[in-house]
Formats: structure tokens, sequence, C-alpha cells
């Protein structure tokens, strides 16, 4: 088959431009196309009225050869590549010990699920509860302002991403297609088709939870086991007649443990009691870059309005999201982040009177407001002033968690401010057009103090900046909810470039989002299938 790119046709053209688009491509009669698939479908809304699709398709014609070579000059005119996915290795028939997997976030179910379908049989640990019991916690705190530190938007099964947008795109390099792998694995455990081929794909809460059931039964069925409320306390280390330190298991909160050469740490970004065990155990870490801000509420329409002009609630476009970046004169950058279309702001905390903010969005983007993070990007030489050392970025996020939840009046309502009277600096004393999404309340307030000095300073720079982008952006009543100090791993577990192990810890695979190598569900997820080919290959001693 061959692969064409950057076919572009009007928003509503009919089915038969399609096929007439890749004959005059091409070059070919009618009768020469035996049949094509849409592999993906993206759009130009550059020009509002006149937004185009843009199609990368692969076709089925005769004389293939020929036609490549007529098109040898043209990059649109490609072989298709082979994108299915083939394990490394297979499991030796006899196991000395099966390999452990902590955490079940994204980086964790696709770490396990290649482990299992190799033939490795995986243990996974999860300190949370299943996807269904952990909803039910994650809904007290934001009913009830009751929390479970253990069981809540950060930790359970599915993890951080089971609350979010779901979305499934991603900037990263992924030349042996791992990405389309964990499309198609979601698409078998029920995700809609669409996500194969949509230039954005998502999914949304409810329907990931579904998912991340069927995908634990496949790992299961294929020999694996997925433990939850089992919290690892600690590393089982061994060190060799040549001082090189081995993994050789893990200890529990129960005092168990576990035998293992082999183990994935596929941590989430606040596993913070996790990175402090790592660190006091030798293994090497340091700390790494990370943004901190606020949640923007706009109305939806507004955000439609701006994109799409009048073609705004297009059935194929859907609920328009943004990206935006400001650069400021002191060489800070303020971008949006983890942007939820028709979304909910909901609380994010997993420890006692601190507060959180992230955003959320069911598959069909339909809620009046659309909400993104605004944040700015800090660095290891902000953290001196919180503390010293690898952690000293957890330091930093307790201390501005703990003060946002003082300032939303100490029981998990968070505080928030019209965006007028965060430009002009005044507290606000009441709501706007924009009602917050953020349950279980907003406090009014002053967010001048929520932040660092430098962060509000930028934040107020680039507000204004992303209005001359988008009109309306800096509407007197759209609403800032803090704070938003999840945005990625303060710290890295430092691997080896060539075989993925901890820099220091033989056995031991930093993996996903909590070792700073990976960013939201796609990239974790590809993080964890690298990751368990490396401990494949290790284990079976290719």
């Amino acid at each position: 088959m061959l692969r064409l790119t950057d076919i572009k046709l009007p928003l509503d053209h009919p089915a038969e431009a399609l096929p007439a688009a890749i004959c005059a491509k091409l070059g070919i009669q009618p009768v020469s196309l035996h049949g094509y698939t849409v592999f993906r479908r993206g759009y130009d809304a550059r020009k509002r009225g006149s937004i185009a699709l843009i199609y990368t398709l692969d076709v089925d014609v005769a004389d293939e050869v020929a036609l490549l070579a007529r098109h040898a000059d043209d990059r649109h005119v490609q072989p298709t590549p082979d994108t299915s996915y083939h394990c490394v290795v297979q499991a030796p028939a006899r196991l000395e010990h099966r390999p452990l997997v902590i955490g079940f976030g994204p980086c964790g179910l696709f770490a396990a699920l290649i482990l299992a379908q190799s033939g490795f049989r995986p243990i996974v640990l999860e300190r949370g509860k299943a996807v269904r019991e952990r909803t039910k916690d994650t809904w007290d705190l934001w009913r009830k302002r009751q929390l479970h530190p253990d069981s809540n938007v950060q930790f359970g099964e599915g993890g951080a991403g089971t609350f979010s947008d779901g979305k499934l795109h991603s900037q990263i390099r992924d030349p042996r297609h791992h990405g389309r792998k964990v499309l198609t694995e979601f698409v078998k455990a029920g995700a809609p088709e669409e996500i194969l081929y949509v230039s954005k794909p998502h999914i949304g809460t409810f329907r990931l939870v579904t998912m991340v059931e069927n995908m634990r039964g496949t790992i299961e069925a294929l020999g694996g086991e997925i433990r939850f409320d089992q919290r690892v306390d600690d590393l089982l280390i061994e060190i060799d007649a040549q001082g090189e330190r081995h993994v050789r298991g893990v200890r529990l909160a129960s005092g168990a443990e576990l035998r293992s050469d082999h183990v994935v740490l596929a941590l989430g970004h606040s596993a913070r009691d996790s990175f402090e065990m790592l660190h006091a155990r030798g293994v090497y870490v340091e700390a790494k870059p990370f943004s901190i801000g606020f949640r923007i509420e706009h109305p939806q329409s507004l955000i439609d309005h701006a994109r799409f002009g009048p073609q705004a609630g297009h059935p194929i476009l859907g609920a328009a999201d943004y990206q935006l970046v400001h650069h400021g004169r002191d060489g800070r950058s303020v971008y949006s982040f983890c942007m939820c279309p028709g979304g909910t702001v909901v609380a994010a905390t997993s420890e006692p009177g601190r507060v959180v903010t992230n955003g959320m969005s069911q598959y069909s983007r339909n809620e009046r407001n659309a909400n993104a993070a605004i944040v700015c990007d800090i660095a290891p030489a902000d953290y001196a002033p919180y503390g010293e050392g690898p952690l000293a970025g957890i330091a930093l996020q307790r201390h501005w968690e703990s003060n946002a939840y003082a300032l939303g009046g100490g029981d998990y309502s968070a505080p928030g401010q019209r965006v007028g009277d965060f430009l002009a600096g005044k507290p606000s004393r009441a709501f706007g057009e924009v009602q917050p999404s953020y349950q279980p309340g907003v406090h009014l307030t002053d967010l001048s103090s929520a932040l660092p000095g430098y962060a509000v300073a930028a934040i107020r720079a680039a507000i204004p900046a992303f209005d001359r982008q988008i009109k309306g952006y800096a509407l007197p009543d759209a609403m800032l909810t803090g704070v938003e100090t999840r945005t990625s791993s303060p710290v890295r577990i430092k691997r080896r470039d060539e075989d993925l192990q901890s820099l220091n810890t033989r056995g031991l695979y930093p993996a996903g989002e909590g070792a700073g190598y990976a960013g939201g569900i796609l990239s974790a997820a590809v993080d964890g299938i690298r990751v368990a080919e490396a401990v494949a290959l290790s284990i079976t001693g290719r």
C-alpha cells in the first residue's frame, strides 16, 4: 500500500471527494484505485470560515512500484510503513523470579500488558484501589470534602490519567510506532475507533474507567497479577563484590517482601513518599524543572468562536482547544497546559491539608466551560528557599499547596479570582458570567499571594498577550482557580540510555511521568512499552 499525506479538502466535502483526490494526486484512473483507509484526519483552522480537513491516507492501487517510481521526488507519496507491534522476545518456559511493576497508571498498565503478552506473567503492585472503588473515593473529596490519601485523583488503578480529558496525542519521537500499539489496545478495550485516525484523539473519564478494567482483565488472562492496596515502602538492594548495586525485590507496607531482580518503577508524579524512600536508599535522583500556575475557565462558546469563527459547532470540529505560550522579558515562559474543552476543574490533591487543581473532560466535551492550566516554568534554582537537594521541588509544591488550602478557607475549597480583578490586583467579591466548576467549591480571594511573586507577575503579563491570540481570553469574568502544581514530576530518577536501568541500581527500571520520562497518557504508555521490552531482553539475556 501507499501512504499519501497532506491531502486537503473542504470541511464539508462529500464522501466521493476523497477517492477523487487520491486519483488526482497519483494521476490514475478510478479503476486503478482498489481501496483506501484514513490513517489520520486533522484540520487547518488558520482561516476562520474556510477550515480545511487534512488527510493521511493508506491506499491500495494497481502497480504500486510504478507509481512510487513516478513520484520518487514527492515526500507525500511513500510506502505505507508497518505500524503493527511485535514482541521483542518471548519468556522462557521457566522464570526464576517474575518481574514486578510498581504503579498501575498508563505507564505501569502498558509495561504490564507487554510483559504479559510476552509471557512473563508480571506482578503489579498498586498502592490504590481498583478503578470503580477509587472513583467512589475520589467523589468523596469532590462532594463531601473527605480525602483518601491512597485512593484519589493521583493514586489507584489507571493513575492520574483516568481523571483527565483522556488526551492521546504527544510530541514524542516514536520511530517504532509504539503510540499506534497504545491506541490499538485502547480500541480493543472499548475506546472509540476514531482515536486511530483523528489528529487529537481523546477518550474522556467515563470511558477510561471501563477500558482500564478491560485491560486489567487481559493482563490477568495472560497470567499477570494486579494487587491493589499494596504500597511499596522499601527496596531490597544487594551490593556485589565489585560494589555494584542490584535490586532484589521490594518490601510492602504490610512488612511482606517480594523477591525479584527486575522492578519497574512506574510511579506517578505525585508519589512523594516513594521519591523520599528512593533517595534515602541511595537510588540516583535529581531535581528537574516543572511548572506552576492556575486553572483558567472561559465559556466554551467563546473559545469555539475565536478558533473556528462561523464554523464553530461543526460536529467534525467539536469543542475547540488551544495551545498558547508567552515568553516574558525576564526569560520566564507562561504557557497553557492540559487544555480541557467543555470540561471541569477538579480537586486533585493526594495529601491532607493541601489544595491542587487539575482539569477533566468527558468524551462529549459538552460542559459550559473550557479550562486549561496557565502555568509558569520554574527551575531547580528556584527551589532554594524551600529546601536543598533533589527533593526541594517537592517542598516547593507542598508549600504552595498548603498555602492554597489556607487561602481557600481550610476545607478543600480552592482559592479563586476573576481575571479582571487578578489583572487589576484587587480581590474578587462576587462571581461574574463564568461560574467556576471546581468541586467542592471556590472561595473568592486575591491570588496575588497564591504563587511566588515572579510566577504571578509572569501570568499577569501573559494573559493580555494571550488575548491578542484568542479574542476574549482576558475576559474580566473568566475565572482563575489555584493552584496547579502537579504539571509534571519535580524529580528525575536517572536511568542509563542503553538499557533503561537506574543509573546506579541494576534491575531497577524508572519509567513514566514519576521518573521524569513522560508527560501525559500516551507518552507514559509508550515509555512503559519501552521499559517492558528492556526488562524482557534483560531476563532472557539478550
